[in-house]
């Protein structure tokens, strides 16, 4: 048995090669709770814009549904919702979204992808843009709890005096999360 793959083009590829980079895959999919509460934590390190970083309002974000008994993966969806920010600074939306669509239902993958056009509710008006953008999806059945996760758990979130829970105390949840089996699809990070 492979362990990795030899080709150097995919056509020339066997099974073996693909099992070998599946079974590669498969070990790193165990590290992902530490990789990506690794990337949270440089939110830490962007430049200021508020009067607290984009980690700290992951972090107040994910106390305040916890503290409102959201479920555990919208809590692990609030704590990672502006994950993409500092890659993706125009649809981190998205990015968050699609980091966590493998291992979420699809309405709190719906949430997150959609939440950056709902969260303009609370400024775009200010900017010159229309602050009711959301409404092109106000047939849609997730609509309300998005509107609910923003006013909740994101507008709210930038409070410096707020009693925030920290990092380890999601740790646990966020492994959890990232260990289920994913849904739908898998395939191979190629």
């Amino acid at each position: 048995m492979k362990t990795k793959a030899t080709f150097k083009s995919m056509i020339e590829g066997d099974a073996e090669d693909f099992l070998a980079m599946d079974a590669a895959d498969q070990r790193h999919a165990k590290k992902l709770p530490e990789v990506v509460l690794a990337e949270l934590k440089k939110l830490d390190d962007a430049e200021p814009t508020m009067n607290i970083s984009r980690y700290q309002h992951s972090l107040q974000s994910a106390t305040l549904a916890y503290r409102d008994s959201a479920e555990e993966e919208m809590v692990v969806a609030a704590l990672l919702h502006d994950i993409g920010d500092s890659l993706a600074i125009y649809n981190h939306a998205e990015m968050a979204a699609t980091i966590l669509r493998p291992y979420v239902a699809e309405k709190t993958y719906w949430i997150i992808k959609h939440h950056a056009i709902f969260q303009g509710y609370y400024y775009r008006h200010h900017l010159g843009d229309d602050r009711n953008a959301r409404d092109k999806y106000a047939d849609h059945p997730w609509f309300d709890a998005c509107v609910v996760f923003c006013e909740k758990y994101d507008q709210n979130a930038f409070d410096d005096e707020y009693d925030t829970l920290p990092l380890e105390f999601f740790e646990s949840m966020v492994e959890r999360v990232f260990s289920r089996e994913p849904f739908g699809e898998h395939v191979l990070a190629l």
